[in-house]
């Protein structure tokens, strides 16, 4: 049995219980290998090279951008690694090899944004394309070193490894991502050997001017679709559970255990991933289940999610949403009976490149809930002034999703839960496939609304 294995990089950080926990557990040397490890970078260090990715602080990146001391900002940034590699000597990493080869990949991305630099300084080409190859190779530092480190560390250990760069950079190869993957791994055999592979991926189209921060998933998901997996795993710090932990504690936050695709699709839209969106499609295509796992619980088998599971009992299986939406209404008395009305709202969203979570009408008025950022303000002040009249308000949104809640009652016991813990439903959204109850509420409600609908309908199933 083949398995491509992701770990995230709060797991990563601590590399130590990755090794007890994912790597050695109920491990022999005859059944080591036949894994792929696709590894994110250590935990803050894509923010500290990019920029935070709940706050918007800015790293590295920002430097470059604005023509400021970035080469002082990676160096300060390399301080930070060899600390990280300091931490991990106890486990097996060999620092001096460790810190050699952090030092030189950061040299080498130096001398790369230093040229860079001074093509945009001649004047003689587009500044964005620049830009972006720069974050590109800003990003791959973080994955080549928690990489190579685990590498190192599991020789160190007695098991065989190999370190799979796909960051490219010591090649000019014009090579497109599923390029670069299939290339990298085909001459190997899995049998004798732990690859782990970075999660960052070099390629003519760019991995994050497609997909950004959700990269080292898409990298994950396309290796598991080159070499033909049997499963898919992602390790991360929890299981996949009823509703978040540090909402509703650990004691009433319970393992999913199966779900299908559908469903995290759902918890994607509401920024809740279980695995990003669009290297979920690869693995459901090719009809590779794939295994969440919480690598601090390793005894647990974690919740599978396949193409057609459905629950044989009715059930709300997830409770999550986000506090950080808005909805805004177009109020129109000339809209009843208009046909394609909200066209020309759809292309203020399209100019703007926002979509929606939510979309509820009646009559003459069409509320939507979409993200809460600097862009979707900008859209509902263009919106604004070609509208009647246009109403925006700070909301959560909370959502109750299964993949067998197609039955009379969990739109009365939710709603219920919601009135008695007198929280009001501002606007509510379900489809025809019935598989996510969204309900619209003010902000501040956002967090008992979670537990009460946890309490109404996963615990009383449980």
């Amino acid at each position: 049995m083949l398995t491509v294995e992701k770990i995230g990089g709060t797991s990563m950080s601590q590399f130590g219980d990755c090794l007890e926990n994912i790597i050695k557990r109920n491990r022999t040397n005859e059944n080591m290998y036949n894994r792929i490890f696709v590894v994110s970078a250590y935990n803050n260090v894509t923010n500290w090279l990019l920029e935070h990715k709940k706050t918007g602080e800015p790293g590295v990146y920002a430097k470059f951008l604005h023509n400021e001391e970035y080469e002082t900002a990676l160096d300060e940034l390399c301080n930070k690694l060899l600390a990280i590699n300091k931490t991990m000597e106890s486990i097996g990493l060999n620092l001096m090899e460790a810190d050699w080869f952090i030092k030189y990949r950061i040299e080498q991305a130096k001398i790369y944004l230093s040229s860079m630099y001074q093509v945009i300084a001649s004047g003689y080409v587009e500044k964005s394309n620049i830009y972006l190859a720069a974050r590109e190779i800003l990003a791959s530092l973080g994955e080549a070193h928690s990489a190579w480190n685990s590498v190192n560390i599991l020789n160190n250990h007695g098991i065989s490894a190999t370190f799979i760069d796909l960051c490219g950079f010591n090649d000019n190869e014009p090579l497109t991502i599923d390029e670069r993957i299939h290339k990298a791994f085909q001459d190997i055999d899995f049998s004798g050997t732990l690859c782990v592979a970075t999660g960052y991926t070099k390629g003519t189209e760019g991995i994050m001017r497609a997909f950004d921060r959700g990269y080292s998933e898409v990298t994950f998901s396309k290796v598991a679709v080159e070499v033909k997996a049997d499963e898919a795993i992602i390790h991360k710090e929890y299981h996949l559970s009823s509703a978040d932990p540090k909402v509703v504690g650990i004691e009433k936050s319970i393992p999913v255990g199966k779900t299908n695709y559908i469903i995290a699709d759902q918890l994607a839209d509401v920024g809740m991933e279980a695995i990003h969106p669009k290297a979920a499609k690869p693995l459901e295509l090719a009809g590779v289940k794939i295994r969440i796992k919480n690598t601090f619980d390793p005894d647990h088998p974690g919740t599978i999610i396949s193409n057609d599971y459905i629950s044989p009992n009715p059930k709300v299986e997830i409770v999550s949403g986000t506090d950080r939406v808005i909805a805004f209404e177009v109020h129109d008395p000339l809209m009843v009976g208009e046909v394609g009305y909200d066209l020309k709202i759809m292309e203020i969203m399209r100019r703007n490149n926002i979509s929606y979570i939510l979309k509820s009408t009646n009559a003459n008025s069409i509320t939507m809930v979409i993200w809460d950022n600097p862009e979707a303000h900008k859209m509902l002040k263009e919106m604004e002034s070609q509208v009647y009249q246009l109403t925006v308000k700070p909301v959560a949104i909370v959502c109750a999703m299964g993949t067998n809640i197609a039955h009379p009652g969990f739109l009365y016991r939710g709603a219920k839960a919601l009135s008695d813990n007198n929280i009001n439903i501002e606007c509510f959204g379900q489809s025809l496939k019935q598989v996510n109850m969204q309900f619209v509420i003010l902000r501040e409600c956002y967090y008992d609304a979670v537990r009460a609908l946890n309490d109404a309908l996963c615990i009383t199933n449980s």
